[in-house]
């Protein structure tokens, strides 16, 4: 690309946001043209700014996340690639980023020059992948059979939130039985046999948030 690389920062803490323009204003291929404090403010100035690539965090407090603000970004035709800076390495957050359209998934403590590679790979539309997030991966596509799929992460997250089987079918739409079926299929994946057990192994294997 003969000229730098325009990022947008996307970050509810001005601090982290701070941080990040300064680190990629010594780069000189790269180029910080507008940060945004939420997840809906992102996808407003990919709508009508010319950005590369986007440095999305997941989390914004209330409102939009960064995966549905990313989905929404890649949905545009001539979307910029979306790289994913986050503190949150877990199985659920990684695919649920992929899948939303996410070219790489980085974690907030990378070493500098691992960010910089990972925006320049990004933005020539390479994947970019922290070494704990790839074996992550790895580890989903050895053992598929003990993976969690995102509806069962779902249930689960909001098992360690505390929600009942009643509270959890009316948060996600489904019949209490639905619910069951989804916890014994969870049980069975993580060979255990309660709610507070499966929520342990889970944390314990990264499967979802501390």
């Amino acid at each position: 690309m003969s000229r730098p690389v325009r990022l947008l920062l996307a970050d509810d803490h001005p601090v982290v946001r701070a941080g990040l323009r300064a680190l990629l204003s010594t780069e000189p291929d790269l180029t910080v043209v507008a940060e945004a404090a939420t997840a809906q403010e992102a996808v407003a100035v990919c709508a009508r700014e010319p950005v590369d690539v986007v440095l999305m965090d997941l989390q914004f407090g209330s409102g939009m996340t960064g995966v549905e603000a990313t989905a929404a970004i890649v949905a545009r035709p001539d979307a910029p690639r979306v790289l994913v800076l986050t503190t949150y390495d877990t199985e659920a957050d990684i695919l649920a980023a992929v899948e939303a359209g996410a070219t790489g998934y980085l974690l907030k403590d990378a070493p500098p020059e691992e960010l910089t590679a990972a925006v320049r790979a990004a933005a020539a539309g390479r994947s970019a992948l922290a070494p704990a997030v790839a074996h992550r991966l790895i580890d989903r596509v050895r053992a598929p059979g003990v993976a969690l799929t995102p509806r069962e992460s779902e249930v689960l997250r909001l098992v360690a939130d505390g929600l009942s089987n009643q509270q959890i079918s009316r948060r996600l739409h489904l019949s209490q039985a639905t619910v069951k079926t989804h916890l014994v299929h969870i049980y069975g994946k993580l060979g255990v046999d309660s709610r507070t057990a499966a929520v342990a192994a889970a944390r314990q294997r990264g499967l979802i948030r501390r």
